[in-house]
Protein backbone atom coordinates (compact mmCIF):
# COMPACT_ATOMS: atom_id res chain seq x y z
CA UNK A 1 0.00 0.00 0.00
CA UNK A 2 2.03 2.91 -1.27
CA UNK A 3 1.21 6.56 -1.80
CA UNK A 4 3.55 8.33 -4.22
CA UNK A 5 3.66 12.05 -4.94
CA UNK A 6 4.98 12.78 -8.45
CA UNK A 7 6.13 16.12 -9.88
CA UNK A 8 6.48 17.04 -13.56
CA UNK A 9 8.28 20.23 -14.62
CA UNK A 10 10.16 19.39 -17.81
CA UNK A 11 8.82 22.24 -19.98
CA UNK A 12 5.98 24.72 -19.50
CA UNK A 13 3.47 22.82 -17.41
CA UNK A 14 3.76 22.44 -13.66
CA UNK A 15 2.02 19.27 -12.57
CA UNK A 16 1.64 17.12 -9.47
CA UNK A 17 -0.07 13.77 -9.04
CA UNK A 18 -0.73 11.32 -6.24
CA UNK A 19 -0.71 7.61 -7.04
CA UNK A 20 -1.92 4.81 -4.76
CA UNK A 21 -0.84 1.31 -5.77
CA UNK A 22 -1.02 2.16 -9.48
CA UNK A 23 -4.25 4.18 -9.26
CA UNK A 24 -4.03 7.88 -10.04
CA UNK A 25 -5.89 9.77 -7.32
CA UNK A 26 -5.12 13.26 -8.58
CA UNK A 27 -3.43 14.89 -11.56
CA UNK A 28 -3.22 18.67 -11.29
CA UNK A 29 -1.73 20.72 -14.14
CA UNK A 30 -0.93 24.45 -14.21
CA UNK A 31 -0.41 25.65 -17.77
CA UNK A 32 1.82 28.67 -18.26
CA UNK A 33 0.08 31.35 -20.34
CA UNK A 34 3.07 33.70 -20.31
CA UNK A 35 4.60 32.11 -23.43
CA UNK A 36 1.70 32.84 -25.78
CA UNK A 37 2.88 36.38 -26.56
CA UNK A 38 6.29 35.05 -27.63
CA UNK A 39 5.03 32.29 -29.94
CA UNK A 40 6.92 29.58 -28.05
CA UNK A 41 8.32 28.54 -24.68
CA UNK A 42 10.85 30.94 -23.15
CA UNK A 43 13.03 28.77 -20.84
CA UNK A 44 13.76 31.48 -18.24
CA UNK A 45 10.10 32.43 -17.94
CA UNK A 46 9.16 28.75 -17.69
CA UNK A 47 11.52 28.28 -14.73
CA UNK A 48 10.10 31.31 -12.92
CA UNK A 49 6.53 30.15 -13.49
CA UNK A 50 7.38 26.70 -12.11
CA UNK A 51 8.69 28.34 -8.94
CA UNK A 52 5.42 30.22 -8.56
CA UNK A 53 3.18 27.25 -9.35
CA UNK A 54 4.80 24.25 -7.70
CA UNK A 55 3.63 24.78 -4.10
CA UNK A 56 -0.06 25.46 -4.93
CA UNK A 57 -0.09 22.63 -7.51
CA UNK A 58 1.31 20.09 -5.04
CA UNK A 59 -1.10 21.32 -2.38
CA UNK A 60 -4.05 20.92 -4.76
CA UNK A 61 -2.92 17.39 -5.73
CA UNK A 62 -2.65 16.32 -2.11
CA UNK A 63 -6.06 17.75 -1.24
CA UNK A 64 -7.76 16.14 -4.21
CA UNK A 65 -6.21 12.78 -3.32
CA UNK A 66 -7.50 13.19 0.22
CA UNK A 67 -4.26 12.39 2.04
CA UNK A 68 -1.81 14.32 4.19
CA UNK A 69 1.91 14.72 3.60
CA UNK A 70 3.05 12.25 6.32
CA UNK A 71 1.08 9.50 4.53
CA UNK A 72 3.36 9.64 1.48
CA UNK A 73 5.68 6.70 0.92
CA UNK A 74 7.87 8.19 -1.83
CA UNK A 75 8.47 11.35 -3.85
CA UNK A 76 9.02 11.17 -7.61
CA UNK A 77 10.10 13.74 -10.17
CA UNK A 78 11.00 14.12 -13.84
CA UNK A 79 14.79 13.82 -14.08
CA UNK A 80 15.22 14.10 -17.88
CA UNK A 81 14.90 15.17 -20.64
CA UNK A 82 13.62 18.74 -20.75
CA UNK A 83 14.55 22.37 -20.17
CA UNK A 84 17.29 22.28 -17.56
CA UNK A 85 16.04 25.26 -15.56
CA UNK A 86 12.51 23.89 -15.49
CA UNK A 87 13.73 20.43 -14.49
CA UNK A 88 15.80 21.90 -11.65
CA UNK A 89 12.73 23.43 -10.02
CA UNK A 90 10.89 20.10 -9.83
CA UNK A 91 13.98 18.10 -8.94
CA UNK A 92 15.08 20.33 -6.06
CA UNK A 93 11.55 20.57 -4.69
CA UNK A 94 11.19 16.78 -4.75
CA UNK A 95 14.62 16.21 -3.20
CA UNK A 96 13.94 18.71 -0.41
CA UNK A 97 10.58 17.15 0.33
CA UNK A 98 11.96 13.60 0.35
CA UNK A 99 14.83 14.63 2.60
CA UNK A 100 12.57 16.46 5.04
CA UNK A 101 10.16 13.52 5.27
CA UNK A 102 12.81 10.81 5.24
CA UNK A 103 11.09 9.18 2.23
CA UNK A 104 12.60 7.46 -0.82
CA UNK A 105 13.28 9.55 -3.94
CA UNK A 106 12.39 8.25 -7.41
CA UNK A 107 13.64 9.76 -10.68
CA UNK A 108 11.65 9.26 -13.89
CA UNK A 109 12.57 9.51 -17.58
CA UNK A 110 10.02 11.82 -19.19
CA UNK A 111 9.69 9.89 -22.47
CA UNK A 112 9.40 6.50 -20.75
CA UNK A 113 6.65 8.03 -18.65
CA UNK A 114 4.75 9.03 -21.80
CA UNK A 115 4.86 5.39 -22.90
CA UNK A 116 3.69 4.07 -19.53
CA UNK A 117 0.76 6.50 -19.51
CA UNK A 118 -0.97 3.72 -21.44
CA UNK A 119 -0.95 1.66 -18.23
CA UNK A 120 -2.96 4.16 -16.19
CA UNK A 121 -6.50 3.27 -17.29
CA UNK A 122 -8.20 0.10 -18.47
CA UNK A 123 -8.02 -1.43 -20.95
CA UNK A 124 -4.26 -1.69 -20.64
CA UNK A 125 -2.02 -3.13 -23.37
CA UNK A 126 -0.40 -6.49 -22.76
CA UNK A 127 3.35 -6.80 -23.12
CA UNK A 128 5.03 -6.71 -25.52
CA UNK A 129 3.61 -3.65 -27.23
CA UNK A 130 4.78 -0.95 -29.59
CA UNK A 131 4.30 2.71 -28.72
CA UNK A 132 4.45 5.59 -31.16
CA UNK A 133 5.55 8.48 -28.96
CA UNK A 134 5.01 11.86 -30.58
CA UNK A 135 5.59 15.28 -29.06
CA UNK A 136 7.01 18.71 -29.84
CA UNK A 137 10.54 17.49 -29.20
CA UNK A 138 10.44 13.75 -29.89
CA UNK A 139 9.12 11.27 -32.43
CA UNK A 140 9.91 7.66 -31.60
CA UNK A 141 8.72 4.10 -31.98
CA UNK A 142 9.37 2.22 -28.76
CA UNK A 143 9.33 -1.54 -28.27
CA UNK A 144 8.09 -2.28 -24.75
CA UNK A 145 8.77 -5.70 -23.25
CA UNK A 146 7.86 -4.73 -19.68
CA UNK A 147 7.59 -1.55 -17.58
CA UNK A 148 11.35 -1.87 -17.10
CA UNK A 149 12.43 -2.91 -20.60
CA UNK A 150 11.96 -0.43 -23.43
CA UNK A 151 13.95 0.09 -26.60
CA UNK A 152 13.72 2.86 -29.19
CA UNK A 153 13.60 1.12 -32.59
CA UNK A 154 12.87 4.21 -34.67
CA UNK A 155 13.18 7.95 -34.18
CA UNK A 156 13.38 11.23 -36.03
CA UNK A 157 16.74 12.08 -37.56
CA UNK A 158 15.99 15.81 -37.48
CA UNK A 159 12.74 17.52 -36.41
CA UNK A 160 9.84 16.12 -34.43
CA UNK A 161 6.28 15.77 -35.72
CA UNK A 162 4.99 18.16 -33.07
CA UNK A 163 7.47 20.78 -34.25
CA UNK A 164 6.20 20.35 -37.80
CA UNK A 165 2.67 21.08 -36.58
CA UNK A 166 3.73 24.10 -34.52
CA UNK A 167 6.01 25.61 -37.18
CA UNK A 168 3.30 25.23 -39.81
CA UNK A 169 0.84 26.98 -37.54
CA UNK A 170 3.30 29.82 -37.00
CA UNK A 171 3.82 30.26 -40.75
CA UNK A 172 0.03 30.32 -41.17
CA UNK A 173 -0.17 33.11 -38.61
CA UNK A 174 -2.00 31.05 -35.99
CA UNK A 175 -1.38 31.85 -32.30
CA UNK A 176 0.73 29.65 -30.01
CA UNK A 177 0.25 26.79 -29.33
CA UNK A 178 -0.68 26.20 -32.94
CA UNK A 179 -0.76 22.40 -33.21
CA UNK A 180 -4.25 22.03 -31.70
CA UNK A 181 -5.51 24.81 -34.00
CA UNK A 182 -4.34 22.93 -37.08
CA UNK A 183 -6.30 19.94 -35.79
CA UNK A 184 -9.34 22.16 -35.28
CA UNK A 185 -9.29 23.70 -38.77
CA UNK A 186 -8.40 20.38 -40.41
CA UNK A 187 -11.78 18.97 -39.43
CA UNK A 188 -13.48 21.29 -41.92
CA UNK A 189 -11.03 20.78 -44.78
CA UNK A 190 -10.19 18.32 -47.54
CA UNK A 191 -7.09 16.28 -46.56
CA UNK A 192 -6.40 15.56 -50.24
CA UNK A 193 -6.57 19.16 -51.40
CA UNK A 194 -2.78 19.50 -51.48
CA UNK A 195 -0.31 16.62 -51.71
CA UNK A 196 2.74 17.34 -49.61
CA UNK A 197 5.73 14.98 -50.09
CA UNK A 198 6.48 12.00 -47.89
CA UNK A 199 10.20 11.69 -47.07
CA UNK A 200 11.98 8.57 -48.28
CA UNK A 201 13.82 7.53 -45.11
CA UNK A 202 14.87 3.90 -44.83
CA UNK A 203 14.19 1.75 -41.79
CA UNK A 204 11.95 2.91 -38.99
CA UNK A 205 13.36 6.42 -38.62
CA UNK A 206 11.46 9.63 -39.39
CA UNK A 207 12.29 12.96 -40.97
CA UNK A 208 10.19 16.12 -40.96
CA UNK A 209 12.63 18.88 -41.94
CA UNK A 210 12.00 18.42 -45.68
CA UNK A 211 8.25 18.45 -45.17
CA UNK A 212 8.50 21.68 -43.18
CA UNK A 213 10.51 23.25 -45.99
CA UNK A 214 8.01 22.19 -48.66
CA UNK A 215 5.16 23.66 -46.58
CA UNK A 216 7.10 26.92 -46.18
CA UNK A 217 7.71 27.29 -49.93
CA UNK A 218 4.13 26.27 -50.70
CA UNK A 219 2.82 29.10 -48.53
CA UNK A 220 5.42 31.61 -49.69
CA UNK A 221 4.40 30.84 -53.28
CA UNK A 222 0.67 31.05 -52.42
CA UNK A 223 0.10 27.45 -53.46
CA UNK A 224 1.90 27.67 -56.80
CA UNK A 225 4.93 25.54 -55.89
CA UNK A 226 6.41 23.46 -53.07
CA UNK A 227 10.01 24.20 -54.06
CA UNK A 228 12.03 27.40 -53.94
CA UNK A 229 11.56 29.44 -57.10
CA UNK A 230 12.16 33.14 -56.87
CA UNK A 231 9.80 33.93 -59.72
CA UNK A 232 6.94 32.21 -57.84
CA UNK A 233 7.40 34.00 -54.52
CA UNK A 234 4.15 35.86 -53.86
CA UNK A 235 3.83 39.21 -52.13
CA UNK A 236 2.53 39.33 -48.57
CA UNK A 237 -0.99 40.36 -49.52
CA UNK A 238 -1.31 37.47 -51.99
CA UNK A 239 0.01 34.96 -49.43
CA UNK A 240 -2.38 36.16 -46.73
CA UNK A 241 -5.31 36.01 -49.13
CA UNK A 242 -4.40 32.46 -50.17
CA UNK A 243 -4.11 31.30 -46.55
CA UNK A 244 -7.37 32.99 -45.52
CA UNK A 245 -9.31 31.41 -48.37
CA UNK A 246 -7.79 27.94 -48.02
CA UNK A 247 -6.92 27.63 -44.32
CA UNK A 248 -9.03 24.54 -43.62
CA UNK A 249 -7.78 22.66 -46.70
CA UNK A 250 -4.16 23.58 -45.92
CA UNK A 251 -4.48 22.38 -42.33
CA UNK A 252 -6.23 19.18 -43.38
CA UNK A 253 -3.58 18.41 -46.01
CA UNK A 254 -0.66 19.11 -43.69
CA UNK A 255 -2.20 17.01 -40.92
CA UNK A 256 -2.96 14.16 -43.32
CA UNK A 257 0.66 14.02 -44.46
CA UNK A 258 2.16 14.15 -40.96
CA UNK A 259 -0.21 11.45 -39.75
CA UNK A 260 0.44 9.25 -42.79
CA UNK A 261 4.20 9.49 -42.22
CA UNK A 262 3.75 8.41 -38.61
CA UNK A 263 1.34 5.56 -39.30
CA UNK A 264 3.23 4.19 -42.30
CA UNK A 265 6.35 3.80 -40.16
CA UNK A 266 4.32 2.29 -37.36
CA UNK A 267 2.82 -0.23 -39.79
CA UNK A 268 6.35 -1.15 -40.89
CA UNK A 269 7.39 -1.62 -37.25
CA UNK A 270 4.48 -4.00 -36.66
CA UNK A 271 5.48 -6.00 -39.72
CA UNK A 272 9.13 -6.23 -38.66
CA UNK A 273 8.52 -7.07 -34.99
CA UNK A 274 5.31 -9.08 -35.25
CA UNK A 275 3.93 -7.14 -32.27
CA UNK A 276 0.27 -6.22 -32.79
CA UNK A 277 -0.46 -4.49 -29.48
CA UNK A 278 -0.01 -0.85 -30.51
CA UNK A 279 -0.21 2.38 -28.49
CA UNK A 280 0.38 6.07 -28.99
CA UNK A 281 1.64 8.61 -26.46
CA UNK A 282 2.93 12.17 -26.15
CA UNK A 283 1.35 15.54 -26.75
CA UNK A 284 0.62 14.91 -30.44
CA UNK A 285 -1.32 11.76 -29.50
CA UNK A 286 -4.11 14.20 -28.59
CA UNK A 287 -4.44 15.01 -32.31
CA UNK A 288 -7.77 13.72 -33.62
CA UNK A 289 -6.34 12.80 -37.01
CA UNK A 290 -3.70 10.58 -35.44
CA UNK A 291 -6.15 9.02 -32.97
CA UNK A 292 -8.67 8.23 -35.70
CA UNK A 293 -5.98 7.05 -38.08
CA UNK A 294 -4.54 4.61 -35.56
CA UNK A 295 -7.99 3.23 -34.76
CA UNK A 296 -8.80 2.72 -38.44
CA UNK A 297 -5.43 1.12 -39.20
CA UNK A 298 -5.82 -1.18 -36.21
CA UNK A 299 -9.24 -2.31 -37.38
CA UNK A 300 -7.93 -2.90 -40.89
CA UNK A 301 -4.92 -4.98 -39.84
CA UNK A 302 -6.28 -6.68 -36.73
CA UNK A 303 -4.19 -4.80 -34.18
CA UNK A 304 -5.17 -4.12 -30.60
CA UNK A 305 -4.84 -0.35 -30.29
CA UNK A 306 -4.64 1.76 -27.15
CA UNK A 307 -4.96 5.53 -26.84
CA UNK A 308 -4.51 7.39 -23.52
CA UNK A 309 -7.17 9.85 -22.34
CA UNK A 310 -6.40 13.44 -23.32
CA UNK A 311 -5.25 14.43 -19.81
CA UNK A 312 -2.44 11.86 -19.98
CA UNK A 313 -1.27 12.80 -23.49
CA UNK A 314 0.30 16.17 -22.81
CA UNK A 315 2.93 16.67 -20.11
CA UNK A 316 1.42 15.66 -16.78
CA UNK A 317 2.46 14.20 -13.44
CA UNK A 318 0.07 11.25 -13.70
CA UNK A 319 2.41 9.56 -16.16
CA UNK A 320 5.35 10.32 -13.84
CA UNK A 321 3.44 8.75 -10.97
CA UNK A 322 2.63 5.51 -12.81
CA UNK A 323 6.28 5.18 -13.87
CA UNK A 324 7.39 5.82 -10.28
CA UNK A 325 4.97 3.17 -9.03
CA UNK A 326 6.71 0.44 -11.04
CA UNK A 327 10.09 1.69 -9.83
CA UNK A 328 8.78 1.63 -6.25
CA UNK A 329 7.87 -2.03 -6.62
CA UNK A 330 11.54 -2.74 -7.34
CA UNK A 331 12.91 -0.41 -4.66
CA UNK A 332 14.55 1.54 -7.49
CA UNK A 333 15.37 4.70 -5.57
CA UNK A 334 17.77 7.59 -6.14
CA UNK A 335 20.41 9.15 -3.93
CA UNK A 336 20.03 12.83 -3.03
CA UNK A 337 23.00 13.56 -5.28
CA UNK A 338 20.94 12.88 -8.43
CA UNK A 339 20.82 15.81 -10.85
CA UNK A 340 18.45 16.57 -13.73
CA UNK A 341 19.61 16.43 -17.34
CA UNK A 342 18.38 18.22 -20.46
CA UNK A 343 19.09 15.05 -22.46
CA UNK A 344 19.01 11.42 -21.41
CA UNK A 345 19.62 8.10 -23.08
CA UNK A 346 17.19 5.25 -22.67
Amino acid sequence: MAYILAIESSCDETSASVCHDGEILSNIIATQKVHEQFGGVVPELASRAHMQNIVPVVDAAMKKAGIDIPSLDAIAFTQAPGLIGALLVGAEFAKSMALALGKPLISVHHMQAHVLANLINDPKPEFPFLCLTVSGGHTQIVECLSPYEMKVIGQTIDDAAGEAFDKTAKILGLPYPGGPLIDKYAKGGNPLAYKFPEPKISGLDFSFSGLKTSILYFLQNAGESMVYKETFTADEATRKKFVAENLENICASVQQRIVSILLNKLKKAVTETGITNVCIAGGVSANSGLRNGLTQMGEKHGWKTFIPPFEYCTDNAGMIAISAYYKFLRNDFEAMTVIPSARAEW
